[in-house]
């Protein structure tokens, strides 16, 4: 079995329970994006842009009161994932 974690290609979000994954449209599991982002193969909020995640990543970290270095670190590391990646190039 590999150890390899896995995060959310949207927000980031480690995805280390099958109950936090997101659905295909078979009701599959899938290994790339949690359930708070993407439901039966769409995104939850298709309209939501980069910028927008940021904050709201931000925020939810900051209702959980994680360490304020975690909170600054995350919204950078959203432009490499899967759902951001791309866009970057298109604008």
């Amino acid at each position: 079995m590999e150890n390899t974690p896995f995060y959310c290609q949207s927000c980031g979000v480690p995805l280390t329970t099958e109950d936090i994954k997101g659905t295909e449209n078979n009701g599959q599991k899938t290994n790339d994006y949690c359930k708070y982002c993407y439901k039966d193969i769409h995104f939850k909020k298709p309209d939501m842009n980069l910028e927008q995640m940021k904050n709201t990543v931000k925020m939810h970290m900051e209702k959980k009161n994680l360490p304020n270095f975690m909170i600054q670190k995350a919204p950078n590391i959203l432009p490499v994932l899967k759902r951001w990646k791309n866009i970057q190039f298109l604008i």
